[in-house]
């Protein structure tokens, strides 16, 4: 079975031989889009691959993504950024999966983690489509945060892809590229209108933000997860403006879609707190640590909101409150989760010096 890796770079001299090695044994075939190195990109990418096709960049990145997967040859086709990792073992995991591929299954979700902690385990991942049959039924749509919508027979891997950015998105990219849309009359799908919200928050525009993601909250056709994260992306822009109490409706409003996640208790928990709510609170942690993170649902998960976090928010409350006893039980728990998270060993110092 033959495997084409298809990637669009520009600029990427300090990270693609990294990117590059780390799947090289599982690919059979390299395919390389550029649009517009001007340092050593191409020259790195050659040492990998003959198989270098320049590209005019037009202000949308799924034309240049479905560019490149025009030029595979391979029975799959699988996409990587060029900042992206896999690490040894889980190379290995994807080699021995290799002679195993199911023809059945016409695209294998991967699991993405794109944070990490002080010890370098994944705090935020979500399955991600990684590698799909290269049958001319899948195609990259939206020109920013693209993506492949899944359909056939799907299989999630547990197998895992890190992403280790070096350097920050140029400022105002995206927003630039959505403005243009808009300048142009381009509707936005749900799912733009999603993203661009998010890019007014990212650019310091929040009471804009806040009105377009009430917009897209009201869309019949939004996936669930992204009405979830809009709550939460408004209850930041609320507090970035100082309106706490706006930004806890805008958290208690995503219990209309969904159960409560631990990512959404925990804000409610920390606005409580910058209100001096204390024991109000103490109950919203207490209830993100009963929650179970859901990775096969798609969702976009922060693991350490379900335990550690809420742990190091309770030790503090707790403290606050004269609740010596509690406060260091709390600790004690994150320190179970993470014996060398530098929170928990300053509590325990600090306790320790307290005591003495």
């Amino acid at each position: 079975m033959k495997i084409s890796l298809c990637m669009i770079v520009k600029n990427e001299e300090d990270v693609l031989a990294r990117c590059l090695k780390s799947v090289c044994p599982f690919v059979d075939e390299i395919v390389i889009v550029d649009t517009g190195s001007t340092d050593k990109t191409k020259d790195i990418a050659r040492a990998f691959t003959d198989k270098i096709f320049d590209f005019k960049w037009v202000d949308d990145f799924s034309i240049a993504r479905n560019f490149s997967i025009s030029k595979a040859t391979g029975d799959y086709i699988m996409w990587l950024d060029a900042d992206d990792v896999i690490e040894k073992s889980e190379l290995d995991k994807l080699l021995n999966f290799k002679p195993q591929i199911d023809e059945k299954v016409d695209m294998y979700r991967l699991k993405y983690n794109i944070a990490f902690d002080d010890n370098d385990n994944p705090t935020f991942s979500f399955y991600r489509e990684r590698i799909f049959k290269n049958n001319k039924t899948y195609f990259w749509q939206d020109p920013v945060h693209e993506v492949i919508v899944p359909h056939g027979v799907i299989e999630n891997l547990d197998i895992a892809i890190n992403h280790r950015k070096i350097h920050q998105n140029p400022p105002m990219r995206n927003l630039k590229i959505y403005q243009k849309l808009l300048d142009n009359k381009v509707p936005f799908s749900a799912r733009q209108k999603f993203y661009y919200s998010r890019e007014l928050l990212y650019n310091g525009y929040y009471k804009e933000a806040i009105k377009s993601f009430d917009e897209f909250l009201e869309r019949n056709d939004a996936w669930l997860e992204n009405k979830i994260e809009a709550c939460l992306n408004q209850a930041t822009c609320y507090e970035k403006i100082n309106n706490k109490e706006k930004a806890l409706r805008a958290l208690f409003n995503s219990f209309n879609y969904a159960l409560p996640r631990a990512e959404i208790l925990c804000s409610i928990g920390n606005i409580l707190v910058k209100l001096n709510r204390l024991k109000e609170a103490i109950f919203w942690y207490k209830e993100a640590t009963k929650c179970v993170p859901d990775f096969e649902s798609g969702a976009f998960i922060q693991k350490d909101f379900y335990d550690i976090i809420p742990y190091l928010q309770l030790c503090m409350c707790y403290y606050q409150l004269g609740d010596i006893k509690k406060s260091k039980y709390y600790n004690n728990l994150a320190f179970k989760i993470d014996p060398k998270n530098p929170s928990v060993l300053y509590n325990m110092a600090f306790f320790k010096k307290k005591k003495s």
